[in-house]
């Protein structure tokens, strides 16, 4: 086995395995929460559902509404340093 297994490759396994979990939580998800997938035969009479509400809930999930209060970006005290003072945003002022 330690053959096949080089420690070389030890990174490109645990990227692999975090994007399968990942794959399989998304698939999970959609199938167990997604309003528009019907498994039992009772919603798949209807051909149409009525239910907004609901299709709301499942779009306006807990880490979008916590990404919805985050500013879009990725390192702000780095932006903040490289761009300077005359380029800082109102709300990041101390005058």
């Amino acid at each position: 086995m330690g053959r096949w297994l080089k420690p070389d490759v030890y990174p490109l396994i645990a990227a692999m395995s975090f994007v399968t979990g990942l794959c399989t939580f998304q698939l999970t998800r959609n199938v167990f929460m997604n309003p528009d997938v019907r498994v039992n035969k009772n919603n798949r009479k209807s051909a149409v559902l009525e239910n907004a509400e609901e299709g709301e809930k499942y779009h306006q999930h807990a880490f979008r509404r916590f990404l919805a209060t985050q500013r879009p970006e990725v390192f702000p005290a780095i932006n903040r340093f490289f761009a300077g003072p005359a380029t800082v945003a109102r709300s990041d002022r101390h005058d």
